[in-house]
C-alpha cells in the first residue's frame, strides 16, 4: 500500500474460535483437533496465540440445541462458552473474551450476573454478543413449542439489553465503603431497576458490584432491519457477513448512518466482517491448502446443500467444470440472501463446482482471502481504507493451524505497515476497541 500523507485507520482483529475450524471438512483432516474439543488446554492455546498476535478478542458462538439436522456432518458446540471464557481469563492477560447470549432464552438478571462475574474475573475483558436464536429445535429445549416470530424476538432483545445494562449500573462500585467501623456498602447509592416491560420484570439491584468496565462490551451480528436497528442503538462491535467489498461497505455505511440518527458517534461502532484466510508462502501453496480441505468434503452432501441454495438439481454437475448458468436474482423464488451470495461468488471468482462447494463450506458467504501474507494484508488494508470494514472477525478454516499462520505471518506484515498494534495499549476490551495505536499519518 502507498505512504500517502493521509490518515489510515487502525484496524481491529477478532478470533472467532469454532470447533476444529470453520471449514465443514476440517475435522476430517488427519491432523485435526477433533479429539481435543473437550480439552480446555486446546482453547487456552487458541486464546494465547490470539493474544500473542495482539488481537482484540476471542469470540465463542453458541447454540441451544445439538443440531440434529447436521451434527452428523461435523462438530458444532462442545464446551459452554461462559464457562470456557472464565477459564481462558485465567490463562491470558489482555485479550478480550466475548460470549454469545440468547435474549430469547435467557433472563436479563441471569445474563447480567454471569457477565459481570466474567468481567471481574478477567479484569475488564468481557463482551457479549446478544442473539435472538434461530431454530425451533432450540426453542423446544426452553419450554417453548417453537421460536417466537422475528418481530417479537427483536422486541424482546431490545428490552433484554435495556434491563441488563440497567442492572450493571445498579450497584455502583463507589458505594462500597468497606469501613471496618461502619458499613460495608452505602445502600443509598444502590439503584433499584424496577423494570416492568412486555417480556421481563426485574426489580434489581444486581447482586454483583459494577464490573471493571462499568458495562461489559455489547456486540451484535444482526443483518435484518430490526437487527441493524438494535446494533446501531447499542452495539460497540458488530460481527458482519459480507462476501465482497461492495456489500461490506454498503452494510457499514448503513450501520453508521443509523447510529448517527440514534445520536451516537458512528466511529464508536467497530464493524468486523467475517474473514476466512488460506495462507501460503506462495499463492500456489495457499490454493493447495484450500484444495486439500475442499477434497475432504463429502460430495453428495455438499451437492445436496448447494441444490437447496440454488433451487436446482446439482447431482449431475461436473465437479471440476464451471458452474452451470443460473437465473438472475430477480427470477429466483427461493431464499434470496444465500442465493445472492452464491451469485456473487460465481461472478467474482469464476470457480469450478468443487471450488464453489469449498467457498460455501469454509465461510458460508463470508469474505475469503487466499494468498501470501503480503497479498492478504493488501486485501485487509484495501477493505479498511475503502470504508468497508473497521477490521475483521477471523474465521480460520482449520484450527489451530489457521490462527497460528495468521499470527505468525500476516500480523507481522500489518505491524510493519503501521496498521496493527504491536502490543496492547490498554487492559480492557473496550480499550482495545478504541485503541488508535495502529493509526498512521
Amino acid at each position: 500500500m502507498g505512504d500517502d500523507a493521509v490518515a489510515r485507520r487502525a484496524l481491529h482483529l477478532n478470533l472467532f474460535a469454532f470447533g476444529c475450524g470453520h471449514h465443514a471438512a476440517a475435522w476430517r483432516a488427519p491432523d485435526s483437533s477433533v479429539d481435543r474439543l473437550g480439552d480446555i488446554a486446546y482453547w487456552e492455546e487458541l486464546a494465547r496465540t490470539a493474544e500473542r498476535g495482539g488481537l482484540d478478542a476471542i469470540f465463542l458462538a453458541d447454540g441451544q440445541s445439538v443440531g440434529l439436522d447436521g451434527i452428523d456432518r461435523g462438530p458444532r458446540w462442545f464446551l459452554e462458552p461462559i464457562t470456557t471464557l472464565t477459564a481462558l481469563a485465567r490463562a491470558t492477560e489482555r485479550i478480550g473474551l466475548v460470549t454469545t447470549v440468547s435474549s430469547t432464552f435467557w433472563t436479563p438478571f441471569h445474563a447480567a450476573r454471569q457477565l459481570a462475574g466474567l468481567d471481574h474475573i478477567s479484569g475488564g475483558r468481557a463482551g457479549v454478543n446478544v442473539v435472538t436464536s434461530m431454530t425451533d429445535e432450540e426453542a423446544r429445549n426452553h419450554s417453548l413449542p417453537g421460536l417466537p416470530g422475528h418481530a417479537e424476538r427483536y422486541g424482546r432483545a431490545e428490552e433484554f439489553v435495556t434491563a441488563m445494562t440497567a442492572l450493571w449500573d445498579s450497584w455502583p462500585r463507589e458505594s462500597i465503603l468497606a469501613d471496618a467501623d461502619g458499613a460495608y456498602v452505602d445502600t443509598a447509592q444502590l439503584r433499584p431497576v424496577d423494570h416492568h416491560g412486555e417480556w421481563f420484570d426485574v426489580a434489581g439491584p444486581l447482586n454483583v458490584p459494577q464490573p471493571p468496565q462499568g458495562r461489559p462490551v455489547l456486540f451484535q451480528a444482526g443483518a435484518s432491519e430490526p437487527g441493524r436497528d438494535l446494533a446501531a442503538r447499542y452495539a460497540e462491535g458488530i460481527y458482519a457477513v459480507a462476501w465482497d467489498l461492495e456489500s461490506a461497505r454498503a452494510y457499514r455505511e448503513d450501520i453508521r448512518a443509523r447510529a448517527s440518527r440514534c445520536g451516537r458517534d458512528p466511529d464508536a461502532v467497530v464493524v468486523m466482517p467475517g474473514l476466512v484466510t488460506f495462507i501460503g508462502s506462495t499463492e500456489r501453496e495457499a490454493r493447495e491448502r484450500q484444495r486439500a480441505l475442499n477434497e475432504l468434503l463429502p460430495v453428495e452432501d455438499s451437492l445436496r446443500q448447494l441444490a437447496f441454495f440454488v433451487g436446482a438439481d446439482t447431482s449431475s454437475w461436473d465437479l471440476d467444470g464451471p458452474v452451470p448458468p443460473l437465473p438472475p436474482l430477480e427470477e429466483f423464488t427461493g431464499p434470496q440472501g444465500r442465493y445472492a451470495t452464491v451469485l456473487r461468488i460465481i461472478e467474482s471468482k469464476r470457480p469450478t463446482v468443487r471450488e464453489l462447494l469449498g467457498y460455501l463450506a469454509a465461510g458460508g458467504g463470508h469474505a475469503t482471502f487466499v494468498g501470501t501474507p503480503e497479498s492478504i494484508a493488501d486485501e485487509i488494508e484495501r477493505w479498511v481504507d475503502a470504508g468497508a470494514a473497521d477490521g475483521f472477525n477471523l474465521m480460520p478454516p482449520a484450527l489451530p493451524e489457521g490462527i497460528d499462520d495468521f499470527v505468525e505471518h500476516v500480523v507481522p506484515v500489518l505491524r510493519e505497515r503501521g496498521r496493527f498494534r504491536d502490543g496492547y495499549a490498554g487492559s480492557t476490551l473496550r480499550a482495545h476497541l478504541t485503541d488508535d495505536v495502529g493509526r498512521v499519518g
